[in-house]
């Protein structure tokens, strides 16, 4: 009986930690001041923009672990889709779209 519970707890554990969220994951002030929600959506993350003139509306799928992710972006001003890219380093997150990855814009979110 010990047995099946020490056994039962470790799996438990193991499966906690296999869960565990990515750094991406959670709310971000963009660099325009605007909150933008980072959650596992799939396999991916989704960006979405929670505040300001564009409020619900999704823009960007990244993909990844430990920090660095790639994917798509999209300026909702401009309605334009760009190759992204994103890399977590405490509460920081830079954020970078590209047009065929030669003219890039970067920008820091903060962690809110």
């Amino acid at each position: 009986m010990i047995r099946s519970f020490v056994l039962a707890a470790a799996v438990a554990m193991i499966a906690g930690t296999a869960h565990a969220d990515e750094p991406i994951v959670g709310n971000w002030k963009t660099a325009s001041g605007e909150t933008a929600v980072i959650a596992s959506c799939g396999s991916s993350y989704c960006v979405t923009l929670k505040t300001g003139k564009y409020s619900g509306r999704k823009i960007g799928t990244l993909a990844g672990t430990g920090g660095s992710y790639a994917g798509e972006i999209t300026d909702p001003a401009a309605d334009k889709t760009y190759s992204g890219s994103g890399k977590v380093s405490g509460n920081s997150l830079r954020m970078q779209g590209c047009v065929m990855k030669i003219l890039c814009k970067t920008q820091t979110w903060t962690r809110l």
